[in-house]
């Protein structure tokens, strides 16, 4: 394999890459979570009244959204995780299942699409089904 290969496949995103960023999300492990978003990094979340939703810039900014979101939902999950890679962009699938402060659940399909620098996630812009949250029954 030539050095040019080498470099090729270091900056590329694999499936397997995307997995590792999904447990890390269900680890939620901040430290390994920011390990795979470049310096630059910007997360558009799934909900805001901003066109994207609300724009986080930069890794503080982006490390304390994602923190956010376990604080807002401790049980927070992403379950069945479907991915891709094509080129500088990548998808996530997944069903995202919460409990609300509330007690209610939320239990939607949701879509990460990434955009990839370097081997790394530099956009996480995420989607997510409007479905109404619910009060379980037991």
């Amino acid at each position: 394999m030539n050095t040019q290969s080498v470099e090729k496949q270091r900056d590329e995103v694999s499936i397997e890459f995307l997995q590792a960023f999904s447990q890390a999300w269900n680890n939620h492990d901040i430290d390994a979570l920011m390990t795979f978003v470049t310096d630059d990094c910007t997360f558009h979340t799934a909900a805001g009244p901003e066109l994207q939703g609300n724009t986080f810039n930069g890794r503080d900014a982006v490390r304390e959204s994602f923190q956010q979101v376990w604080k807002n939902f401790p049980d927070a999950a992403w379950l069945d995780g479907v991915h891709f890679v094509s080129g500088d962009r990548a998808v996530s699938e997944s069903t995202f299942c919460a409990t609300k402060p509330d007690g209610s659940r939320i239990e939607a399909r949701m879509v990460d699409v990434f955009t990839l620098v370097d081997g790394k996630i530099q956009v996480k812009n995420a989607f997510r089904k409007d479905r109404p949250s619910f009060f379980n029954s037991n």
